[in-house]
C-alpha cells in the first residue's frame, strides 16, 4: 500500500450525514461542535477530532463551534481555555462567532432539571457516593432502588431548591435521573446529574454552587445549540442511549445525533490527559509544552507543522473500532511537508576542528548554496568558506571500519559546495583525544567535482570556525521506550532516559543568526530543527523535530512484500 492509500478512512460518518441531507433531516443543516473540557492541554487524539469536526462542517456548508463543557469547576482553569483557542487556530480552524460555553447554559439546565422533577423521572437521594457506587451493582447484577427514590415530585423540587439555595453542605445530596436500576446500561441506572459543590467557576464566580455532570449537560448544551451530529470517540458509545433519553424527555429546540469514532491511539505516545498532568506537576517534563509532550502546544515547540497534522489526520482516517497507529506515520507526514518548506542549512552537532593547510591564509570564499531543492523559488545564499571549519566529529575514524566512507587519514573526501580535501594528519591532546585535524583541499575541485574526474564517496557538511554562529541544540527522542505506555501498571517506569540530549557546543552558518523562534530548518544530513521560544540574539536554541531517516518508508517496504 503507499502513501498515498494509507486508510483514507471509513466515511461513515460521511454517509449518515448523506443520508440526513437527502432526507432533508434537521432542515438541510450539518452543525457539529468541538467541546473539550478545559482541564488540560490539547493533544494529537483531539487534534484528530479538531480536523474531523471543523472539516465536515466545511464540507457541507455548515459551521462548527467552539464549546467549553465546564462544569467541574475544580479541574479547570482559564489557562487552559486560553491554550485550547490557540490550538485551534494554530491548526487552520476558525469558530468564528460560535464560541460557547456549557456554562452559557447553566440557568437553563437547572430549569430542565426541575422539569424532570415535576415530571416525576428525577429525584434528590442522599446516599453517599460510595452507597451509590454500592446500590449501583455490576454488568451481572440489576442494581437496587435508593431508598430516596419515591419521594414526591414536590419534596424533591423543594430540596433540590435549597441545594441550589446553599442549605446543605458538599456532597451530602443530589439529584439523580430515575430511569432503571436493572438496566443492563449501567449508565442508565439512575445517573446523578446535579451534585453540590463550593467551588468559584472562572465565569459564574460564587453564583452556583451545584452543577451539573457531563452526561447531563452535554446533551443539552448540543441540543441548545441546534448541534445535528455530536461526534465523539468510542468510549461514549455506551453513554449514547442516556445522551438520548434526556433529548427525548425535555422540550429542547433540536435532537441532534450522537455518532462515535475511533479515538486515535499512537505508538510510544500517552494520551491520558491526567497521566500527563503527572508528567507536568512531578517536573519529569519541562511543562505542557515540552516538546516531547504529544500535546499540540509540544509539537509546535518541537517543530510540528499544522499542514503535517491535518494531513495525518486524513490520512488515518475514520473507523468504528479502536487500533494503533504508528508513530513513523505522524513523523512521515511531518517530513513530506518540511522537505518542501524547510530552507537548507549546514549545522555541526559535534565540531571537529579541520584546519586546510594549504588554504591562502585570511582568504574568505562565499560558496553559493541551494536553499530548498524541492523549491527552485526559494533561491540561493551564500555561505563563507575559510581555512579553519569546523565538521561532524562522527564524519571521521582515525581506523575506519569496512562501509565508512567519510573522512579517514590518506582519505579524500566532498565538502558540500566546497571542494575535496584530504587528511594528512590527526592531533590528539593529552588525553589521547581527537581535537584537530590536518588536511589538505585541491583548488581545482571547487563546486564539488574533479577535472580529472577522479570520485569521493563521502559528501561532508560543515561550517567556517571563524563565521559560525554557536548555538544548543536538544535531541529528542521518544518519551517511552514501550510501544503502549498507557498500558504499563506504572507508566512512568517505561520513561526514555535518553528522550533529551543537550549539546551545547554546536556551531551553524551565519545566516542563522538572525533565526526567529518557531522557524524550521533542514540541517544538511542531519534532520529538521526548528527554533525554540528560548533561543535570543545572544544564545540561539534549535529543537531537533525530527531526523531525516524515514522509519515509514520502510514499514510500507515490508508491508508491500
Amino acid at each position: 500500500m503507499s502513501v498515498s492509500e494509507f486508510n483514507l478512512g471509513s466515511n461513515f460518518i460521511r454517509n449518515i450525514i448523506n443520508e440526513d441531507l437527502k432526507q432533508n433531516k434537521n432542515d438541510g443543516e450539518v452543525i457539529t461542535r468541538f467541546p473539550p473540557e478545559p482541564n488540560g492541554y490539547l493533544h494529537i487524539g483531539h487534534a484528530k477530532s479538531i480536523c474531523l469536526n471543523f472539516t465536515l462542517a466545511a464540507e457541507y456548508n455548515g459551521r462548527c463551534h467552539l464549546r467549553f463543557d465546564d462544569t467541574n469547576p475544580s479541574k479547570e482553569e482559564v489557562e487552559y481555555i486560553e491554550s485550547i483557542q490557540e490550538d485551534v487556530r494554530w491548526l487552520g480552524f476558525d469558530w468564528g462567532e460560535h464560541l460557547y460555553y456549557a456554562s452559557d447554559y447553566f440557568e437553563q439546565l437547572y430549569e430542565y432539571a426541575e422539569l424532570l422533577i415535576k415530571a416525576g423521572k428525577a429525584y434528590v437521594c442522599d446516599l453517599s457516593p460510595e452507597e451509590i457506587r454500592a446500590y449501583r451493582g455490576t454488568l451481572t447484577e440489576p442494581g437496587k432502588n435508593s431508598p430516596y427514590r419515591e419521594r414526591s415530585a414536590e419534596e424533591n423540587l423543594d430540596l433540590f431548591r435549597r441545594m441550589r439555595a446553599g442549605e446543605f453542605p458538599d456532597g451530602s445530596r443530589v439529584l439523580r435521573a430515575k430511569i432503571d436500576m436493572a438496566s443492563p446500561n449501567l449508565n442508565m441506572r439512575d445517573p446523578v446529574i446535579y451534585r453540590i459543590l463550593r467551588v468559584p467557576h472562572h465565569r459564574t464566580g460564587d453564583k452556583w454552587c451545584i452543577y451539573p455532570m457531563y452526561d447531563f449537560a452535554h446533551p443539552l448544551s448540543d441540543a441548545l445549540e441546534k448541534i445535528t451530529h455530536s461526534i465523539c470517540t468510542l468510549e461514549f458509545e455506551d453513554h449514547r442511549p442516556l445522551y438520548d433519553w434526556f433529548i427525548e424527555q425535555l422540550p429542547v429546540p433540536r435532537a441532534p445525533q450522537q455518532i462515535e469514532f475511533a479515538r486515535l491511539n499512537l505508538t510510544y505516545t500517552m494520551m491520558s490527559k491526567r497521566k500527563l498532568l503527572q508528567l507536568v506537576e512531578r517536573g519529569i517534563v519541562q511543562g505542557w509544552d515540552d516538546p516531547r509532550m504529544p500535546t499540540i502546544a509540544g509539537l509546535r515547540r518541537r517543530g510540528y507543522t499544522p499542514a503535517a497534522i491535518r494531513d495525518f489526520c486524513e490520512r488515518i482516517g475514520v473507523a468504528k473500532s479502536n487500533s494503533m497507529v504508528d508513530i513513523a506515520l505522524l513523523e512521515h507526514c511531518l517530513r513530506e511537508d518540511l522537505n518542501k518548506h524547510a530552507p537548507r542549512v549546514m549545522g555541526v552537532l559535534r565540531p571537529l576542528k579541520v584546519v586546510i593547510e594549504n588554504y591562502p591564509e585570511g582568504q574568505v570564499e562565499e560558496m553559493e548554496a541551494v536553499n530548498n531543492p524541492e523549491d527552485p523559488t526559494m533561491g540561493v545564499r551564500k555561505v563563507p568558506f575559510s581555512k579553519v571549519l569546523y565538521i561532524e566529529e562522527d564524519d571521521f575514524m582515525e581506523d575506519p571500519p569496512k562501509k565508512f566512507y567519510r573522512l579517514a587519514p590518506g582519505r579524500e573526501v566532498r565538502l558540500r559546495y566546497g571542494y575535496f580535501i584530504k587528511c594528512t594528519d590527526v592531533i590528539k591532546d593529552e588525553a589521547g583525544q581527537i581535537v584537530e585535524l590536518r588536511c589538505t583541499y585541491d583548488p581545482e575541485t571547487k563546486g564539488g567535482s574533479a577535472p580529472d574526474g577522479r570520485k569521493v564517496k563521502a559528501t561532508l557538511h560543515w561550517v567556517s570556525a571563524a563565521h559560525a554562529v554557536p548555538a544548543e541544540v536538544r535531541l529528542y527522542e521518544h518519551l517511552f521506550t514501550v510501544e503502549d505506555p498507557g498500558a504499563a501498571e506504572d507508566f512512568t517506569e517505561c520513561l526514555n532516559p535518553r528522550s533529551l540530549e543537550v549539546l551545547s557546543s554546536a556551531m551553524v552558518e551565519p545566516i542563522l543568526r538572525e533565526a526567529t523562534p518557531g522557524s524550521s530548518y533542514q540541517f544538511e544530513r542531519l534532520g529538521y530543527f526548528c527554533v525554540d521560544p528560548d533561543s535570543t540574539a545572544e544564545k540561539l536554541v534549535f529543537n531537533r523535530t525530527v531526523s531525516l531517516r524515514d522509519t515509514w518508508a520502510k514499514i510500507q517496504k515490508k508491508q508491500n512484500k
